[in-house]
């Protein structure tokens, strides 16, 4: 079993780092008397007056926002984004709606809280499109992925970014005893990128984003670099519940209908990508017109799968990896899938590709 070591950085990098989270307020809970969804029951597919969803999902929210759609139910947007501020979201019951990668799921069902999957996403082109790249520190002396040996890793086993590093490991026939990992929760692209120049690790898995970008423009001449990690997938997306959510009827009704507007959305964001570049990464986020143009290059265009077979496969495989490597007991990932939303999603998006196409 790989053991881990965990750092503390300074106050200040921390709050630097760490994007703004707000929380809502708890959602009321359905009255003791309303009829319960079994989870293998059909789906409603007519959403009751009075229902609310707080979702977390930026992307939707700028598309739904700038295009004037509407749902029929009402959503409390919340800015809550990533694995661990998701899963602590998911615990206090203040949220019904998250994204995140392929870990997540699978840590929030480890620590007590049953989840579900109800859309996928992928990357088209995921070989030239990775979500992760292993980015090294400046003087590190790192050139290739088989100069990890000895060398201090950032690891945060409830994200995606700690299975990179496992899987890279495991290609480079490196152990436990051949490395050190350094437990860093990765709560923006800053706090990686300030411990590898703090010198609190010589090695980090970062997206190719804009700050990874200006870490390389900004380090290259000392030896800063981004190494492709070995040929596996890391693109999975999924949008996922707490099954308590699900086993409220409005609820799993306004779900349905959210999928809906997802995979409509994410193919908007296909088709409009210098559109979507300035009114997300310019406009919302604050990047530079360059800048925005290299985020949406790097992440390339989607793809929501017509059967989900592909992803239970990659959830079961990352189930296996990080029972083996963290001690936590592996199970069947399909339990981690509503498949009741599969064609939901894929009927969805196909119709939504073919009405940005004739346009």
């Amino acid at each position: 079993m790989l053991r881990w070591r965990r750092v503390k950085l300074a106050a200040g990098v921390l709050l630097a780092a760490a994007p703004a989270v707000y929380m809502v307020a708890a959602a009321p809970r359905p009255d003791p008397g309303t009829a319960r969804l079994a989870l293998d029951a059909p789906l409603p597919q007519t959403v009751p007056p009075g229902v609310t969803l707080a979702v977390g999902d930026p992307t939707t929210e700028a598309v739904m926002k700038h295009l004037g759609w509407q749902a029929p139910f009402a959503i409390k947007w919340a800015r809550i984004t990533g694995g661990p501020a998701v899963t602590e979201a998911f615990h206090a019951k203040v949220l019904d709606v998250g994204l995140s990668a392929d870990i997540p799921p699978i840590h929030a069902t480890w620590v007590g809280i049953p989840v579900k999957t109800i859309a996928v996403m992928f990357r088209a082109d995921p070989a030239n499109h990775p979500l992760y790249e292993l980015a090294v520190a400046p003087g590190s002396g790192i050139a290739s992925l088989a100069d990890l040996r000895g060398k201090r890793i950032a690891f945060s086993p409830g994200q995606v970014q700690g299975e990179v590093v496992l899987r890279t490991l495991a290609a480079e026939h490196l152990t436990k005893k051949d490395v050190t990992l350094v437990e860093l929760p990765s709560t923006g692209a800053d706090v990686y990128i300030n411990a590898l120049v703090g010198g609190l690790v010589d090695a980090a898995p970062l997206a190719p984003g804009a700050a990874t970008r200006h870490y390389l423009d900004d380090w290259g001449a000392k030896g800063a670099r981004l190494l492709p990690h070995p040929g596996f997938r890391d693109d999975l997306l999924n949008i996922y519940v707490r099954q308590e959510t699900l086993a409220d009827p409005a609820k799993a009704a306004a779900l349905r209908a959210y999928v809906q507007l997802w995979a409509r959305a994410n193919a908007w964001i296909d088709a409009h990508p210098a559109e979507w570049a300035k009114l997300y990464y310019v406009d919302q986020e604050g990047l530079s017109p360059d800048d925005a143009r290299y985020v949406v290059e790097a992440t390339g265009r989607r793809d929501a799968p017509r059967d989900w077979a592909g992803a239970v496969a990659l959830q079961q495989s990352a189930v296996n990896l990080m029972a083996a490597e963290t001690g936590h007991k592996r199970f069947d990932a399909h339990a981690l899938f509503d498949t009741r939303f599969e064609p939901v999603e894929a009927q969805a998006w196909s119709a939504a590709r073919q009405q940005v196409a004739s346009r």
